[in-house]
């Protein structure tokens, strides 16, 4: 495999390659002893954040990286999803204690109790997983040290040498396409003579029953939405005010799903906790859990409806495929 010195001002594939690897590897690198005192949770988030956005970039121009193999893509994915554990549970609690708490009656208040102490367990062992996978020689360290040395002496493949803004459409539009193509687009859709379109006028109890049918279709489509959203912020330098709308777009899809999803996981984990004491579901929690969906699915229809129209979808391919020299 070949070699490629990073110039001062990068014009090629694999400069960029390096540039992005880099920038997210030292994001991931600089909260690791922080999450081992495991006193701020933000600490964890942003490492999970810069191991996800890592994984993205070595994904992303795999057709131009040559990784040693304990930093490839399927390594990094293993421990972002340990770190994923222990941050989903801290997710519930400051949902829990900030959130759904408060707003709660004290007689149901306690069973929020029952859940934060069952969560407290939980989050234990979660928390060793993850020192456990930061220890020295573990999995995380020889993935550290791979991307270390390949930074002294990195390697590409061939394709690296070629112009990036010759090849950049051709490394987004693929996951673009994945994303506009997905199933959960059309998860609580009507079709007529005009088109598809979202089905009006859903009440609570119908929008549940979406949610239960094809919840897990949606969470997928907010997966990918945050795969092209971390591989579009590589390149908003490339691009004008028109990509960075869809960049936008693309954010909120993420967001209001995933705020459906963080409302399912909740009740579901609230159900798990209940049922190790014998406790019942709170009426007014239970209604608050379906509300938050309830508005997040009015969100969802007005983003799926414009994503809908083909010449939404067809502006989306134009701009990616006019990138723009960066400024002087």
């Amino acid at each position: 495999m070949m070699t490629l010195d990073t110039p001062k001002k990068a014009n090629t594939l694999g400069d960029w390659a390096y540039i992005a690897v880099e920038k997210h590897f030292n994001k991931t690198i600089k909260y690791e002893a922080e999450v081992l005192k495991d006193k701020d949770p933000e600490a964890l988030h942003q490492m999970r954040v810069g191991m996800r956005r890592l994984r993205t970039a070595a994904t992303g121009f795999a057709p131009a990286l040559d990784l040693p193999p304990a930093a490839q893509e399927r390594q990094i994915g293993k421990i972002a999803r340990i770190l994923g554990v222990l941050r989903d549970l801290d997710v519930l609690k400051e949902a829990l204690e900030n959130q759904y708490k408060p707003a709660l009656p004290k007689s149901e208040q306690k069973v929020i109790n029952i859940a934060l102490d069952y969560l407290e367990t939980k989050r234990s062992g979660a928390f060793k997983q993850v020192k456990k996978t930061l220890e020295e020689k573990s999995n995380y360290q020889k993935m550290k040290q791979g991307f270390q040395d390949w930074f002294k002496e990195p390697k590409y493949q061939v394709t690296a040498q070629l112009p990036i803004l010759e090849v950049l459409p051709d490394l987004l539009l693929p996951e673009v396409s994945e994303f506009l193509l997905h199933p959960g687009w059309l998860v609580g859709v009507e079709s007529e003579e005009s088109g598809i379109r979202p089905r009006e006028n859903l009440d609570h109890q119908a929008v549940e029953e979406q949610l239960n049918q094809q919840g897990e279709m949606l969470h997928d489509l907010r997966k990918q939405a945050k795969r092209v959203r971390y591989q579009m912020e590589l390149f908003t330098d490339f691009y004008g005010e028109t990509f960075a709308a869809y960049c936008q777009d693309v954010k909120k899809v993420q967001e209001v799903l995933g705020n459906i999803q963080d409302s399912m996981v909740l009740g579901e984990f609230l159900t798990e906790a209940w049922r190790t004491e014998k406790a019942k579901l709170p009426e007014k929690l239970s209604k608050e859990l379906a509300e938050t969906r309830y508005q997040a699915w009015q969100e969802w229809q007005v983003l799926q409806a414009r994503y809908l129209n083909f010449s939404v979808r067809q502006g989306f391919h134009k701009e990616v495929l006019e990138p723009q020299g960066l400024p002087d």
